[in-house]
């Protein structure tokens, strides 16, 4: 199965009041695993970047400036992720920047139904945690060094690393191999579920004597676990 792990980074929080995306960031899995093919672009917003954006992600007006609009990448976007479910944390907000710009670009939006929520599965899975992409990081031990800022690429590989995390209980470890800085090695750990302490015994020790002696007279013993291998 073909999954998308997406990832974005706009100029505030709502299209409506004029903000844009800056950056997408998009990795392919097949069978819930990276294949290592990746859509990854800044993107002008054809505006100015707030100050409130700009201490988030640390794009600069002049990092952008020979970046294309979104127009100009918008079939290359769609290609890419065709009609694969798309991995978003938040999906609700990178669905309605995505949609914004695409509306813009003269496109078809992205249904909402596309969109897998992980702030929704982790809420299934740990009620009353928290649920930021650092959390979730946290508490499965995927290592944070590389995310100094806010930034399409590193969280879209972080959030491949939570999402098989949260639906297969997998650790799976991204790294850039060396000398090739869009490919990816995968090293797969698989985690025991050992129980901290053994469930009580349920039979009473009267139970459990009655259990032998019917055993013992009415099947005169002739049972599967007392045959000799």
């Amino acid at each position: 199965m073909r999954e998308i792990v997406l990832d974005t980074e706009t100029t505030g929080l709502d299209p409506a009041d004029g903000h844009r995306i800056i950056e997408i960031c998009c990795l392919e899995l097949e069978g819930h695993l990276p294949t290592g093919k990746v859509f990854h672009t800044l993107v002008h917003p054809e505006r100015d970047i707030p100050e409130d954006a700009l201490r988030v992600h640390g794009l600069t007006a002049s990092k952008l400036s020979g970046a294309p609009v979104f127009a100009r990448v918008a079939d290359e976007f769609l290609s890419f992720i065709a009609d694969a479910p798309l991995i978003i944390h938040n999906a609700e907000f990178d669905l309605k920047f995505l949609n914004w710009e695409l509306q813009l670009a003269g496109k078809p939006p992205l249904p909402q139904n596309r969109g897998i929520d992980t702030i929704g599965l982790a809420k299934k899975r740990f009620p009353g945690a928290r649920y930021s992409l650092d959390e979730l990081c946290r508490r499965f031990n995927i290592d944070l060094a590389a995310r100094v800022r806010h930034g399409a690429r590193i969280d879209a590989e972080l959030l491949a690393q939570v999402y098989l995390e949260l639906i297969g209980g997998r650790q799976v470890r991204l790294a850039l191999a060396p000398g090739d800085t869009r490919a990816f090695t995968l090293e797969i750990v698989r985690v025991p579920r050992v129980r901290a302490m053994p469930l009580p015994e349920r039979l009473a020790p009267a139970e459990r004597e009655s259990h032998a002696r019917f055993v013992a007279t009415e099947l005169e013993g002739d049972v599967i676990w007392g045959w000799a291998a």
